[in-house]
C-alpha cells in the first residue's frame, strides 16, 4: 500500500478520488500523462487495495476504498505511539543525566 502511494501521480490520482468517483480519462486530464500511464498507475492502486474500479460499457470508473486508507491510518498510529514512547523514555533519561552529571560517562 505504502509503495502504490510513494509515487507522486497516484498520490494525486487519490486526492483526486476523494472527492468522488471519477473515469480514467478525468484523472489522466490533470496530471498530463497518457492514458496507457494512467491505467498502469490504476493496476498498482488496485493491486494495493487502496482503489477499485468497475467498466460500464466503454467507461471504466475508479473509486477509493476508505476501508484500506483506514488500514493504513492504523498502522500508521501503532507506528506514531510506539516512537512517542521511545521519545518520552529518551527525555527522561536525558533528563536523569542532565541533573546527574556523575552519571554520564567520560568520552
Amino acid at each position: 500500500m505504502f509503495q502504490a502511494l510513494s509515487d507522486a501521480n497516484r498520490r494525486r490520482m487519490i486526492d483526486q478520488l476523494t472527492l468522488g468517483p471519477a473515469s480514467v480519462s478525468e484523472l489522466a486530464r490533470p496530471l498530463g500523462i497518457s492514458l496507457p500511464a494512467v491505467v498502469q498507475h490504476l493496476h498498482v492502486l488496485e493491486a494495493s487495495g487502496l482503489v477499485e474500479s468497475q467498466k460500464i460499457g466503454r467507461v471504466r470508473t475508479c473509486s477509493v476504498r476508505p476501508q484500506a486508507m483506514s488500514e493504513a491510518e492504523r498502522w500508521i498510529s501503532a507506528r506514531r505511539v510506539a516512537w512517542e514512547q521511545s521519545l518520552d523514555r529518551l527525555g527522561v533519561y536525558l533528563e536523569s543525566t542532565a541533573e546527574n552529571p556523575k552519571s554520564r560517562s567520560k568520552p
